[in-house]
């Protein structure tokens, strides 16, 4: 069924929203302020899900995307509408609506645009799913690059096996052959590799910085047959996160704030190198440390901000349950006395610490933090809680049940870590009631 409809918001996830027989239509690609023409594709009780065809009045925030790969109401997928497509075409998804990549939702939309969106969609979480009223959101910190700022992209394979990503809104892989969120260091390994088929693997991750690059294959069979001619490191990523040497090392070398970073190819480590030296400063700022307080880092991966942390306070505690990243942390923060790592789930450690910390720094991954966990760092009596997400939803979800335990959420200050996509970094300051209250 063809509808004309007129968007008035989009949702979390960057789609764009309109209302049809009282119920809401979710429109990707379409934008706030638009008039359009698209085709229910999916019914639901409350809700329906539609195919962009047609902008009949277009948004003055739309841009043209400079990325092939990203939608476009081209020839193609109006030939596509008409059932005028090869299979061929089809599966390679070029100029097609219906065929592009999901890993940009937003390159149609203007920069700054942007900022706003998911500024506010923090403010929305909160207010929902946290249950605040007018909640202390700061604008979004812009990333110092719009495009060409990711220091890794991790590839699906086709069935052909040639290198994609998964479509907008479906598990099936479109070929790449450019990608513009791509660091200039990621492009040129990419370039250098040359790969066009590679149906032996699952996945192919490849991190490079200006000095370093590491090439991670993934396969959940048995190691594939490669045969490697590469002035860079390769590593095989097995199914349990640990790694086995191909070429030169299975570790990247990451710098921040001049510091060097080991990250072993299962490790996690901030996408946007520049933005993270300010979510490092944001945390630093917050923690607000006079010198020999106890600090808990929970999720504390490779050491990023342990190792910061450590020259400012009396002790450091972190916590982390991936071995390779404890690994990592070991060998970064070896320099430190005053460190040391719990290899444990944070809902297992934290319950049973019975250390008095006076702060603490997070960074779970986009699930959030156990309830366990919340409840631990309620009791702590810490009196600030510098929590860093990935996530809205879960920040919210958390920051209600960490206010509930005797915090105030002092402030939450988006940054944009992952620009063209809906995706938002946030970093919220929790201050303890009862040294709020005497202070």
């Amino acid at each position: 069924m063809e509808i004309e409809l007129t968007i008035t918001a989009l949702s979390h996830a960057g789609e764009g929203i309109g209302r049809q027989a009282g119920r809401a239509v979710f429109v990707p690609f379409a934008l706030p302020g638009e008039t359009v023409r698209v085709e229910i594709v999916a019914e639901k009780k409350n809700f329906a899900r539609a195919r962009l065809l047609e902008i009949i009045t277009p948004s003055p925030d739309r841009i043209a995307p400079p990325c092939p790969h990203h939608f476009a109401l081209s020839p193609l997928s109006r030939a596509e509408e008409a059932g005028d497509v090869s299979p061929e075409a089809k599966q390679s998804g070029e100029g097609s609506g219906v065929r592009a990549c999901g890993g940009c939702q937003l390159q149609h939309l203007a920069y700054p645009a942007q900022l706003k969106f998911k500024h506010q969609t923090v403010v929305e979480q909160l207010t929902r799913i946290g249950g605040f009223t007018d909640p202390p959101v700061r604008p979004t910190l812009p990333s110092p690059a719009p495009f060409g700022y990711r220091n890794h992209v991790q590839f699906s394979l086709a069935p052909d096996g040639k290198l994609g990503f998964q479509a907008a809104g479906s598990n099936a892989v479109v070929p790449i052959r450019e990608c513009h969120v791509l660091s200039p260091a990621v492009r040129e390994l990419w370039t250098y590799l040359n790969v066009e088929s590679a149906p032996e693997l699952d996945r192919l991750t490849l991190r490079a910085t200006d000095d370093d690059a590491l090439v991670i294959f993934e396969s959940e069979r048995d190691a594939p047959d490669l045969e490697l001619d590469l002035p860079v490191s390769a590593a095989l990523l097995r199914p349990d996160g640990s790694s086995y040497t191909l070429a030169g090392r299975d570790y990247l070398i990451e710098t921040v704030r001049g510091r060097e970073f080991k990250i072993s190819a299962g490790s996690f480590f901030q996408v946007n190198t520049a933005l993270a030296e300010q979510l490092l400063a944001l945390v630093l700022d917050a923690l607000a440390l006079r010198g020999g307080e106890t600090v808990l880092d929970v999720y504390c991966g490779v050491g990023l901000f342990t190792a910061f942390i450590a020259p400012l306070a009396g002790r450091v505690i972190g916590i982390e349950a991936f071995a390779p990243a404890v690994g990592d942390a070991a060998e970064n923060l070896d320099e430190f006395e005053n460190v040391e790592i719990y290899e444990a789930p944070a809902e297992d450690v934290l319950p049973a610490l019975t250390v008095k910390a006076e702060a603490v720094a997070l960074d779970p991954p986009r699930a959030g933090c156990a309830p366990e966990v919340i409840d631990a760092l309620a009791a702590s009596g810490a009196s600030r809680i510098v929590y860093v997400s990935c996530d809205p939803a879960t920040l919210a979800r958390d920051a209600k049940r960490l206010c509930a335990g005797g915090y105030t959420l002092a402030w939450a200050q988006p940054l944009d870590m992952f620009p063209q996509t809906y995706h938002v970094e946030c970093v919220a300051l929790f201050q303890s009631t009862d040294c709020f209250a005497t202070d």
